[in-house]
């Protein structure tokens, strides 16, 4: 989507986030799609917002070191990881549909944390945050659960929920924002962007 002026910076996500790309949209923003595939394994002891801000930050120098010789200075990469945390142990995509049921039965009828870690990558270098978000899940029904698993839904989203897809009727709050949850904290997002010289054309 670049339009070859290389004064103009050059947005590009390093996600391939169907919720992302929806958000960064949604607001405005005009930018090209490369997906980081590097290792997300957890070092022993790391901490979650720690663990979500470093693979943010992986995932967007990464990209920045592939398409830096491309689009010169102008190249600007946002990278983003989310995670789902219930009491500091950390709940990731589930392996199937056995470790989605587990997962939402964990969560079922309790409070949980959602870490989003942002990082940015240009010429002047990288910098990283995260956001967290506290949701409230109402009690499952063994039902209910099979039910969603069944949709196919959980299988590609951190704690193996959605908070925009069918999973919005088990969450009666928030405190913090919701497009954290959805994978992308818009505000804080768009403030490291415009920081960069990035403005959104709404």
């Amino acid at each position: 989507m670049g339009d070859g002026c290389h004064n103009a910076p050059m947005l590009v996500l390093a996600s391939a986030s169907p919720r992302r790309r929806e958000l960064l949209t949604q607001a405005g923003f005009v930018f090209e799609v490369h997906p980081a595939h590097i290792p997300e394994d957890l070092i022993p002891g790391e901490e979650p917002v720690a663990y979500v801000t470093r693979l943010a930050r992986e995932k967007a120098e990464h990209i920045y070191r592939i398409l830096s010789p491309q689009f010169g200075p102008s190249l600007v990469v946002i990278g983003a990881d989310t995670t789902v945390t219930l009491d500091d142990h950390i709940l990731g995509k589930p392996e199937d549909a056995a470790d989605a049921a587990r997962m939402l039965g964990l969560l079922s009828g309790r409070e949980h944390h959602v870490a989003t870690g942002v990082a940015l990558v240009t010429a002047q270098g990288s910098q990283a945050m995260a956001e967290v978000t506290k949701v409230w899940l109402d009690a499952l029904r063994q039902d209910e659960i099979a039910s969603y698993i069944a949709s196919g839904e959980p299988m590609d989203k951190a704690g193996a929920y959605g908070i925009q897809g069918r999973a919005a009727k088990w969450i009666p709050r928030i405190e913090g924002c919701y497009f954290n949850v959805v994978g992308l904290p818009l505000a804080r997002v768009s403030s490291m962007l415009w920081e960069a010289g990035v403005v959104s054309e709404g």
